[in-house]
């Protein structure tokens, strides 16, 4: 007899984490599994932090976060797409994972349905599963050597009780950007059909030859039924900080307040500090960080994009590529035994949904000579193993 909801009875580890910790103790392997570098939070935010311990911000604070880094965020945001953001709507609830988790409890329950535009993170899928919503999935297509949605099949897939679609762009793990059009084609279909957009934005700023993606906060009106997701973590290094924003329709100002004490009480608030700093003084860290994973996403397309076992397209965004392994059977056998057997770290494709079980993921963050010597042994361990695969 179990005392928990189906929902959560039949939740699944994310397909990453169930990988990789175990190894995690192997000093051998190079992880190229986790979405992040290896390069240190740098000191000018972790300043901020320790200097908002110093003056005392260690007390309960607004959950949906300071003043100042939300006066900050209205800042940055303005700055950066030319607009005069309302800064109500603006909420800080904790890291950007709390930020999807409120978005889809806001919007799903049993009974309703959510679309989800992947391949995409593991995680988003198990937030919607645990509102006991029914869940579907319309998957980018990969022709021509890019990675594309096609609207129709998208809007195709919406059923009278859909209230959701969740879509990540720059997408983890393609790499796909969403173009403005197709924005605002599904903005103007979801105001009609009463759709709320949940909208992963939190590689805005990691993309190649312009200087940020696409964004919904542009586009947007004050109460139009979009949410839209962000965060420190991958833009200046800050992944163990757990600090994320939402932009959302002003009318949800108070439900996100209550909702963030019912969760988490709101984000960490001394980190907040690091949040400030990073907003105000980050800029030259954030292009330098965007140039080391240029040269990084190089270096993968050099060494992997003639490999005549893969089939890869070089992302718009992100620091991931997607390669596909015609013929494969097992994408979580093969990262397994380049795990085991090559002590190099990827993701199995099959944790990004249906349809990819022939991919896997490679996250090229990593510092230069680390990255060099894991996508040597890739290409060792495809050259050795590949009729196996």
């Amino acid at each position: 007899m179990t005392l928990l909801r189906p929902e959560i009875e039949s939740l699944e580890q994310n397909a990453i984490t169930s990988l990789a910790f175990p190894r995690m103790s192997d000093p051998d392997i190079i992880p190229l599994w986790f979405g992040q570098g290896d390069r240190i939070t740098p000191s000018f935010i972790c300043d901020a932090a320790k200097t908002g311990l110093d003056e005392g911000h260690t007390f309960y604070t607004h959950t949906r976060g300071r003043q100042d880094l939300r006066d900050a965020l209205k800042t940055y945001l303005d700055g950066i797409y030319g607009i005069d953001l309302n800064p109500d709507r603006i909420t800080v609830p904790g890291a950007a994972m709390m930020g999807m988790t409120l978005a889809t409890q806001m919007s799903l329950t049993s009974g309703l349905h959510g679309l989800v535009v992947g391949p995409a993170w593991q995680n988003i899928f198990n937030a919607m599963l645990v509102s006991g919503a029914e869940l579907d999935y319309v998957r980018q297509r990969f022709t021509d050597g890019c990675w594309s949605l096609d609207m129709d099949e998208l809007k195709a897939a919406v059923k009278p009780n859909t209230k959701a679609i969740f879509v990540n762009t720059p997408c983890n793990p393609t790499g796909w950007v969403m173009p403005h059009n197709q924005q605002l084609d599904l903005l103007d279909f979801c105001r009609e059909h009463e759709i709320l957009i949940i909208a992963d934005e939190v590689y805005s700023r990691l993309v190649y030859g312009d200087e940020l993606a696409p964004s919904f906060v542009s586009i947007a009106n004050d109460d139009d039924p979009v949410i839209v997701i962000n965060g420190f973590s991958k833009s200046w290094a800050m992944t163990g900080w757990r600090l994320g924003w939402m932009v959302a329709p002003a009318r949800y100002e108070n439900i996100l307040t209550s909702l963030s004490e019912c969760f988490n009480t709101g984000a960490n608030v001394f980190a907040q500090s690091g949040g400030i700093a990073a907003l105000e003084n980050g800029k030259p860290w954030l292009e330098e960080l965007r140039a080391q994973y240029q040269t990084g996403r190089d270096m993968v397309m050099e060494t992997l994009g003639n490999h005549p076992l893969l089939e890869i397209s070089p992302p718009e965004g992100t620091f991931y590529v997607f390669p596909r392994v015609p013929g494969c059977q097992s994408s979580r056998r093969l990262a397994e035994r380049m795990a085991d057997e090559a002590k190099v770290g990827v993701s199995a494709g099959s944790g990004f949904g249906p349809g990819n079980d022939d991919h896997f993921r490679l996250c090229f963050a990593q510092s230069h000579e680390r990255l060099a010597e894991g996508l040597r042994r890739i290409v060792g361990f495809l050259d050795e193993y590949g009729d196996e695969i």
